[in-house]
């Protein structure tokens, strides 16, 4: 993953990540939600199946013969565990059941010491085996169907992967499905290293040294991962010594996240909602694919959604198995993440083994493989940073955003007395705004004494009051030592603006409405 670094610390200078490299605590790229699944070699399909069958010289219409016994050991195995750990094991009843948010209650309460944490055991759809015969050639052996049984779901810490949880089924063949998150990785790396750190959800907000978080994050093994599973293998399948080719390691669901972290909430809000409002209504098919490095085939189809979460917000593009998301996360961090629920979606040039024939290195689907996860990162930044140079191009007026909403609310004075905002629609606001912005007044500035003349009705009294509400609301500024305003830079942008977008687009469309009298 030596590129990570690369493409996150030279950023394009039209980037959103150099127009507010001020107002940025830093920046990280790493992996997020991983799901892997591992397959039991020796019983994983059903040519592998019929051969232990026939070592145990068990018929495979006598299947549950073979398999009760492990179903059985794997039940009392888990039992023992939790109470040995000293955990309940809690049933789940229902669909809708949020584990993650018992886990984090029992996380709260008991700590972060690695361990076992909690223990689900759950009815559920799972692979499975169904024997058959063939009257017209004898032939008889088993086939792949789908079935339910008990599964059990253990939570733990895990001393260098953080919180994961292990789903493992009661029946064969046995497939198990294992979770992690790169971030909750990461955070221990941070911890061995004595970087100080502060998250929010799965995010960090801030880090001591984010060049020296995204060195370690770079560094993830993929061997160490590998050699993990295997040992959590061991331990929680009792009778894995009983079929020598062990585990094999795929991946299942994959997300990569690219965090920029914002020094303040409240400089990040206008500009998510500026380029988050923009995305859900430019970005089309086409672009999507060019995103995620594919060809648009003519039956891809793209949706695109918008949701609020108590955690933020979220945008998902969504193109077949692969997706692009961008969030506000916890407020301090605008995140652009890329999904694959299906890994082969993504290609490269790599190896191909052909069954005739030399091997040939050519462009072809991404392996499964639990090693395939390196070039996955890369293909998966490469998508986000494609992502990220779209909405970077995009006309960004989230400045604009922030003025026009600083002049239509109330301001308070050093007394600490309100004065309210400025409403372009009312006829009494909207003459004073035109009068500030007549020419002459460029040239010589305004004062009580001028704008009389143009604001006729209003005494001196009411002048001086407007022009403190003027300038409390940043449109004019005092020229010193005088009695004379300029109007700011800031004020005449927002107003030719909002008069603009008044008089060319919403009185022009009330016009053609009909009537209600």
């Amino acid at each position: 993953m030596e590129t990570t670094s690369k493409i996150l610390s030279e950023p394009d200078t039209g980037s959103l990540i150099s127009r507010y490299a001020s107002q940025m605590a830093g920046q990280l790229g790493c992996f997020d939600r991983v799901i892997i699944t591992g397959n039991l070699l020796d019983v994983c399909h059903p040519a592998a199946l019929e051969r232990q069958l026939h070592s145990a010289n068990i018929r495979c219409f006598d299947l549950g013969q073979f398999a009760e016994p492990l179903r059985d050991a794997l039940r009392d195995h888990a039992l023992t565990l939790a109470r040995t750990a000293g955990v309940a094991v809690e049933f789940i009843p229902r669909r809708n059941f949020r584990k993650e948010e018992r886990i984090a209650e029992i996380v709260k309460r008991r700590g972060d010491r690695p361990g076992l944490v909690h223990v689900f055991s759950a009815m559920e759809p799972c692979p499975a085996f169904r024997p058959w015969h063939d009257k017209g050639s004898g032939r008889t052996g088993v086939k792949i169907t789908q079935g339910k049984c008990l599964h059990f779901y253990f939570y733990f810490l895990h001393e260098r992967l953080g919180l994961c949880y292990l789903r493992v089924p009661t029946w064969l063949p046995f497939r198990l499905q294992f979770y992690f998150n790169g971030h909750n990785w990461l955070a221990s790396q941070l911890r061995r290293s004595g970087i100080p750190f502060q998250m929010g959800d799965n995010a960090f907000v801030e880090i001591g040294d984010w060049p020296a978080a995204q060195a370690l994050a770079d560094q993830f093994s993929i061997q160490t991962l590998h050699d993990d599973l295997n040992a959590l293998a061991r331990q929680y399948v009792p009778f894995l010594k009983q079929f020598p080719s062990g585990y094999y390691w795929s991946l299942m669901q994959v997300e990569y996240s690219w965090d920029l972290a914002w020094k303040r909430a409240a400089d990040l809000a206008p500009v998510y909602a500026e380029i988050s409002r923009q995305a859900i209504l430019t970005v089309k098919a086409p672009d999507v694919a060019k995103f995620l490095g594919k060809r648009l085939s003519p039956e891809a189809e793209l949706t695109s959604d918008f949701r609020t979460r108590i955690e933020g917000t979220r945008i998902r593009h969504s193109l077949g198995p692969a997706s692009l998301k961008l969030y506000d996360k916890r407020g301090r961090v605008l995140r652009l993440e890329c999904t694959a629920n299906d890994v082969t979606f993504f290609k490269h040039y790599r190896k191909v083994e052909h069954r005739e024939g030399p091997p040939t290195y050519q462009v072809a689907a991404l392996k499964k493989s639990l090693f395939s996860l390196g070039d996955l990162a890369g293909l998966m930044r490469a998508a986000c940073a494609r992502y990220l140079a779209f909405l970077s191009a995009l006309e960004d007026r989230s400045g604009g955003s922030v003025n026009l909403e600083r002049i239509t609310q109330p301001a308070r004075d050093e007394q600490h007395r309100s004065h309210r905002g400025f409403n372009f629609f009312a006829a009494g606001d909207l003459s004073v705004l035109l009068a500030i912005l007549r020419g002459e007044y460029h040239i010589s500035g305004l004062s009580n004494r001028l704008l009389q003349r143009v604001l006729t009705g209003k005494n001196g009294g009411q002048i001086s009051r407007i022009l403190k509400r003027l300038r409390l609301h940043g449109l004019i500024r005092k020229i010193g030592h005088t009695y004379k305003y300029y109007v700011t830079a800031m004020g005449q942008h927002v107003l030719i603006a909002a008069l603009k977008l008044k008089e060319h687009l919403i009185l022009p469309t009330l016009i053609t409405l009909p009537s209600t009298a």
